[in-house]
This record gives C-alpha cells, sequence and structure tokens, in this order.
C-alpha cells in the first residue's frame, strides 16, 4: 500500500513538473520550428510535412486567461483557437505546403504576430 503511494505520488509530481514547452510539444507533431515569445508568453510552432502547427503558452501557467493562437498559409484563412484557458491555447494546424505563414498568439493583453515566415 505505502509504495502505490509513493508511485502515484512521484507520478504527480512528475505530472506538475511537465514544462509547457513539453505539453506544447505533445499537442503538435513534427519539429519544432520556431519560438515566438512575447511578454505574457510565447507561441510555439511546428512542422511536419506539409503541414504547420501552432500552440501559445503562458509565461505563469495554473490561472484561466484570455488566450488565442491562429496560423494562416499565404491565399487561406487563418485557423483560430481563441478562449479562456489556463495551459494553453491551440493546437491549430494548417497545410501549408511550401507557401508562407503567419502565426499570431496572445495571452492577456500581450500578443505576438510573426509576419510571413517559413517561406
Amino acid at each position: 500500500m505505502a509504495l502505490g503511494t509513493a508511485v502515484l505520488t512521484a507520478a504527480g509530481l512528475l505530472a506538475v513538473g511537465v514544462p509547457q514547452e513539453a505539453q506544447a510539444a505533445a499537442a503538435c507533431p513534427g519539429r519544432k520550428v520556431r519560438t515566438l515569445p512575447f511578454s505574457t508568453g510565447s507561441v510555439l510552432v511546428y512542422k511536419r510535412g506539409g503541414y504547420v502547427c501552432a500552440v501559445t503558452v503562458p509565461e505563469k501557467a495554473g490561472k484561466k486567461r484570455q488566450m488565442s493562437v491562429s496560423v494562416q498559409a499565404r491565399g487561406g484563412r487563418p485557423v483560430v483557437d481563441s478562449g479562456r484557458y489556463a495551459y494553453r491555447a491551440g493546437p491549430v494546424t494548417v497545410h501549408a505546403g511550401k507557401r508562407c505563414v503567419w502565426v499570431k498568439g496572445t495571452v492577456s493583453r500581450g500578443s505576438v504576430s510573426s509576419g510571413w515566415i517559413l517561406c
């Protein structure tokens, strides 16, 4: 019984200690190609094949606040996830092929906008 409790406690500590970036990596397939930092968080951008995926993570997780993330392939419409989240907004994914993408993210009043990237 004591051993089971110890294992569960250790597992709980590992889950709490997982950095935001690791959680974002689990949400988006592929390799990380950009980190777009801003005052209240970061947007992490991943690419696999012709697909681009993005996640916004707050500087300090755990408290619900307004967050958003969007990815738009040139010539297409943006794919957006927006709401009140504690840990991340997204993931959002677009098929960009070889086209440039524009990535945006917000956490509370802080934001970032990439301009056309990954061309």
